[in-house]
């Protein structure tokens, strides 16, 4: 199926629902940050692919625009606060304004903590949790200086509300993204900055099946769904904010 049929079945009845918006979505090559894109440009906002893979970024991008859609590309290393100033910066001279950040890209390393490194923590803290703060610190301030608000989803996961084994640095990150999504959330009502926490449950992206091949593909959600959901919080009228949003595999099994 083309991007184009794919993406437009993603939208209600086809309603461009965010045109004329910018967004910057990080992560967005592969995964659910390439759902995103996909389901944001078939609203009719104008998406940034953002990612650490340059390549991967622009193919996307130059997908999209094959596919009738508003997009373009940039190579952005998260963990990078130079990056991530350049990026926002970037998007606001080429567009005049920026509507929402979506903080997408995460990393996990699988190992028992006694065997992770110092610096494997380091990488994931700097990717999962440091990353979002920078690019939020930065587009919030660009927001509010533009008197319009704006919106900035996080993606969290599941791994902040419950623990496993094998993921302590993933387990924190999470944790930690989820509690500055909410600081920012009570910092930015006065600037009518929206932000969301947008907990997902397992969904069928490399970011699972590639790290664990034999993981049971039927108890996970496509990422299109999830990114479905980041679309429904960016579209909540004004004066409402979605601050948290649990979305989860109907048959996930370790929830009520």
């Amino acid at each position: 199926m083309s991007v184009r049929r794919t993406a437009e079945a993603r939208v209600v009845d086809g309603a461009a629902e965010l045109k004329g918006r910018v967004v910057l979505v990080t992560g967005g090559a592969r995964g659910l940050g390439r759902a995103v894109c996909e389901d944001l440009a078939a609203a009719g906002a104008f998406v940034i692919v953002t990612d650490v893979e340059a390549d991967a970024a622009s193919a996307h991008a130059e997908a999209l625009r094959a596919a009738g859609f508003a997009a373009s590309a940039r190579r952005l290393d998260v963990r990078n606060e130079e990056d991530a100033s350049a990026a926002i910066a970037a998007a606001i001279e080429a567009h005049g304004r920026l509507d929402a950040l979506i903080n997408n890209a995460g990393v996990d390393v699988t190992k028992p903590v006694t065997e992770l490194s110092v610096g494997e923590w380091d990488h994931v803290l700097a990717v999962n949790l440091r990353g979002p703060f920078v690019l939020s610190k930065v587009a919030f301030e660009a927001m509010r200086r533009r008197g319009r608000g704006g919106h900035i989803v996080n993606v969290v996961s599941t791994a902040a509300k419950r623990a496993w084994a094998n993921a302590a640095a993933y387990h924190a990150s999470k944790w930690g993204l989820l509690g500055l999504s909410h600081a920012l959330h009570v910092e930015g009502r006065a600037h009518r900055i929206k932000v969301t926490a947008l907990v997902a449950g397992g969904m069928r992206t490399p970011f699972l099946l590639e790290r664990f091949p034999d993981i049971d593909v039927d108890v996970l959600q496509d990422p299109e769904a999830v990114a479905a959901a980041v679309r429904f919080v960016l579209t909540q009228p004004s004066g409402t904010v979605i601050p948290e949003l649990l979305v989860l595999p109907e048959r996930e099994t370790s929830w009520p």
